[in-house]
């Protein structure tokens, strides 16, 4: 079990942490759970996943020892804001790499990737829903390549054995070092608002400076990527110096 906070900021009893064998996926669990009036909050975790799912419903490997896990909680934030919290868990997935990994190494990528030595080892899933009695749930799914990298993945990926010099944690490990990390990140936003996580986040950025593209459907935009925005939006200034916010999308930068 490990300690969390409650969305207002207090102190929660301890977060139980569910552990399968196999399941479809940590966040369909966590899905169903919610809209049968449950909230958590709960760690659901999976030694494999056979229908694991990334955004925009790409597939999502779960190898043996890599780690699958989904919080489930609620909140009284409005959708918009409670989105903030993909922030939450990737800082703390990034706390949770430099136990094992040389910090150098680890980078946040714009909206949700974890990168180790410039490739993808991480990815952070959010999906949220209200209950029957209106209170709003939020799913944080977290894929974390610990012991392999996957097979099929759509874009240069790694994991944290090929970088370690000692043998990778077990998903278990490394899930109870990224409850206690996402705990501390989530009471910072809960006290602080989004201001600190965004510069913790924009410390440990990769491609700010530099040219960035963006593709939002069918709509292609170029420009450099500046920074977040208040709210975590990607500021990216065009070539004519105006700036767009990007909210959602895809977004590569030069070799990513």
């Amino acid at each position: 079990m490990t300690v969390g906070r409650a969305p207002g900021g207090a102190d929660l009893a301890p977060v139980p942490i569910l552990s399968f064998d196999e399941i479809d996926s940590t966040n369909a669990e966590a899905r169903r759970r919610a809209e049968a009036g449950e909230g958590g909050a709960v760690w659901i975790t999976a030694l494999r996943q056979n229908a694991g799912h990334g955004r925009r419903g790409r597939a999502w490997e779960t190898g043996e020892g890599n780690l699958a896990a989904t919080l489930l909680m609620l909140t009284e934030r409005p959708p918009a804001e409670a989105a903030q919290i993909s922030f939450v868990a990737a800082l703390a997935v990034a706390d949770m790499a430099r136990l094992y990994l040389a910090a150098d190494l680890i980078r946040l990528k714009w909206p949700n990737d974890v990168l180790v030595g410039g490739r993808k080892a991480a990815g952070i899933l959010v999906e949220s829903g209200r209950r029957a009695d209106g209170v709003l749930w939020l799913a944080t799914g977290i894929g974390v390549n610990l012991a392999k990298a996957p097979v099929a993945a759509v874009r240069p990926a790694t994991c944290f054995a090929d970088h370690a010099f000692a043998p990778p944690p077990a998903p278990r490990e490394a899930l109870e070092h990224l409850a206690a990390a996402f705990a501390g990140w989530l009471g910072v936003w809960d006290a602080q608002g989004f201001a600190p996580l965004a510069e913790a986040w924009t410390q440990r950025a990769h491609g700010l400076g530099g040219p960035c593209t963006a593709r939002l459907g069918a709509e292609t935009v170029e420009g450099v990527a500046e920074g977040l925005d208040v709210d975590g939006a990607l500021r990216l200034r065009l070539a004519d110096g105006a700036i767009r916010r990007i909210t959602a999308g895809d977004v590569f930068f030069e070799g990513l």
